[in-house]
């Protein structure tokens, strides 16, 4: 079978984009296309944006915005409101500590303890009329980089399914999410990365339908001072790095998005945790410590094998 595949950069990461009829290649250009629409609309990593325009009027009053970002802030605000340990206002600890970019420093506890104070998602006033976000309290901020790429992903493949896409790939780096039947008896293998291996090996491989699969880890970005490592999975009730012994947590899901929300999930409650929150059949996840060891749910035990002997299952 042909393979047509494009690399792109945005998102802060590389793109690959494929599909596999050659009538299909404009395909790529379009979905790339989105995707930097939605970076304009979505980032805060530039000074203007639709969500940096909410970031600035913060405590001073609501702004409209178009229908794609109220429809991801809407997303991101009602599940960090559940208070479970994803929070899209955590825009202000994120700035603070700035792991992953060359002025990263560890802070002090006087200015966690301010950070925690504008970090409240119960502060976020939405009205689905004016489709207006307004940040009660001067200083908040949004930080949609734990969910976009998922929206992103999303988007993409219901463009390629209005455009006759009937089978591709979406890579956005750390996210996959496929398109129609795969090519082994329609289902496809996708290999999970080891997050001690910075080559991409893989630990394992899985054989799902056109499912999303996204991989979080404490291995991507983190800050070394003073003989201390510092991650970059942020934990919204101390103000540092989560206290954690896993290294990755691989979610499997019908949507990319969801894949977003559940692998931080995954990070704040631990495998014991994250099962008790879970409700859902369809959504899968790989929890992968710093021992090796790698902790399935219940619904992944036939789609997951381990490849990699240096890792050992366990119950």
């Amino acid at each position: 079978m042909s393979e047509f595949t494009k690399t792109y950069h945005a998102l802060g990461t590389e793109i690959k984009l494929t599909v596999f009829e050659e009538g299909q290649v404009p395909a790529l250009d379009k979905a790339y296309d989105l995707i930097q629409y939605c970076e304009d609309l979505l980032t805060v990593n530039r000074t203007k944006s639709e969500i940096m325009s909410i970031n600035y009027a913060s405590g001073k009053a609501a702004v409209s915005v178009s229908k794609i970002s109220y429809d991801l802030v809407k997303e991101a605000v009602e599940v960090s409101q559940k208070n479970q340990g994803f929070n899209a206002a955590i825009g202000p600890l994120v700035k603070l500590w700035h792991i992953g970019f060359s002025d990263a420093e560890v802070p002090s506890d006087k200015e966690i303890e301010s950070r925690l104070k504008l970090i409240n998602p119960r502060r976020i006033i939405l009205n689905d009329k004016d489709r207006s976000v307004f940040l009660l309290d001067e200083g908040m901020e949004l930080d949609l980089g734990g969910i976009a790429k998922g929206y992103i992903a999303d988007a993409i493949k219901k463009l390629w399914k209005e455009s006759g896409v009937d089978q591709g790939i979406i890579d956005l780096g750390g996210n996959v999410l496929l398109v129609g039947p795969g090519v082994h008896d329609g289902n496809w293998s996708v290999g999970v990365q080891s997050p001690f291996d910075t080559r991409s090996d893989y630990l394992g491989i899985l054989k799902i339908p056109d499912y999303s699969v996204v991989t979080s880890g404490i291995y991507e970005r983190f800050l070394n001072k003073k003989g201390h490592t510092y991650h970059h999975i942020m934990d919204p009730k101390t103000g540092y790095p989560v206290q954690t012994d896993l290294m990755g947590v691989t979610v499997v899901s019908p949507k990319s998005i969801d894949g977003e929300i559940w692998s931080s999930l995954g990070f704040y409650n631990n495998y014991d945790g994250t099962i008790k929150l879970l409700n859902d059949n369809k959504i899968g996840l790989i929890f992968v410590y710093k021992n090796r060891t790698v902790r399935l749910t219940d619904n992944l035990q036939d789609k997951f094998k381990l490849t990699d002997n240096s890792f050992s299952l366990v119950e």
